[in-house]
């Protein structure tokens, strides 16, 4: 008797989960491959364009001011970490100020274009603010490292120079097709982890526990997020899934935006190579900094939010 209560206990189980499984995917999964094409289709024939285009910005005597243009080439550059890193040592090695390239590294380590894409899952207002958090993350970094560290070296990218471009092919389709299936051999099991996550949280967590506990304790609420999103975050676009449910199981804009800065920024993949490219002292300044500008950003957007909410409740009265 307890044993077939107990497989029909478990039956119902599955079933719940495989229909909150195929809901979730259905949702999501057009995000992540749309995603992964756009990457791939600017990683193969507009990279080179990009970083051309951030070389040519050095004859040019905007000074300060080229953590702008640098920033959101930080963004629109479709690379990863480990692919950002050399082509930031080049950049150095030609000379380029430091500040330049701490906005362009900063803005591509927490944004692609792919990126971009999948967030859009997460609706118009969270992308909008994920966008520009990080594009002001990129300039800010630009800014602190031009007061603070304007006479002495702030990289070392000695280890991570000459390494090896991976597409090679001289058929461009042939590049494409390869650069397409490496990130779908980077990303999958990271986007079945999230919609996974996202299916137990849906089924088994209260909405109404979550919703108090992010809601009404705005201000605990960002630090927890800030907190989780770097033993959290493996993948950005693994992440989408989970983000989406908590969202709308009453997670705020402000906490879901620290959750996905210290996420991406801090994710145990990225670390190791920014201590190297950092040395210990500077790695150290990168994460309080990190922290720090993910949670005051994230409590400034639950504020700002919050007075647009209770404007348009005025209004409705008048």
């Amino acid at each position: 008797m307890v044993l077939a209560e107990m497989i029909k206990i478990l039956r119902r189980e599955l079933i719940y989960f495989w229909y909150y499984f195929t809901i979730q995917t259905e949702q999501i999964i057009w995000y992540w491959i749309f995603g992964m094409a756009l990457g791939s289709l600017i990683s193969v024939f507009g990279k080179e364009k990009i970083h051309a285009l951030f070389v040519k910005m050095q004859n040019t005597k905007i000074g300060i001011f080229g953590i702008v243009p640098a920033s959101l080439l930080g963004i629109a550059s479709p690379l990863c970490m480990y692919g950002t890193i050399p082509i930031a040592a080049s950049f150095s090695e030609k000379g380029m100020a430091e500040e330049w390239i701490a906005a362009f590294v900063m803005s591509s380590i927490l944004l692609n274009p792919q990126l971009i894409f999948y967030s859009a899952a997460l609706g118009i207002p969270a992308l909008v603010i994920r966008i520009t958090v990080c594009f002001l993350l990129g300039i800010t970094s630009g800014i602190c490292v031009r007061l603070f560290f304007r006479n002495k070296p702030f990289f070392k990218f000695a280890e991570f120079e000459n390494m090896a471009n991976r597409d090679t092919d001289p058929n461009p389709f042939i590049r494409y097709i390869k650069n397409f299936g490496r990130n779908i051999k980077a990303t999958w099991l990271y986007f079945l982890i999230g919609i996974i996550l996202s299916v137990l949280f849906q089924r088994y967590v209260p909405q109404d526990l979550f919703a108090g506990l992010f809601l009404n304790n705005r201000g605990f609420g960002v630090l927890m997020a800030a907190a989780i999103g770097v033993p959290l975050y493996a993948c950005g676009g693994g992440t989408i899934p989970l983000l989406q449910a908590w969202l709308q199981s009453g997670m705020t804009l402000g906490s879901a935006s620290a959750f996905m800065i210290t996420g991406q920024a801090l994710k145990i993949t990225n670390l190791g190579a920014v201590k190297i490219v950092l040395g210990i002292k500077h790695f150290i300044i990168f994460l309080l900094f990190t922290i720090i500008f993910a949670v005051l950003s994230g409590l400034a957007i639950d504020l700002i939010f919050n007075f647009n909410v209770v404007d348009n409740n005025i209004l409705n009265t008048l």
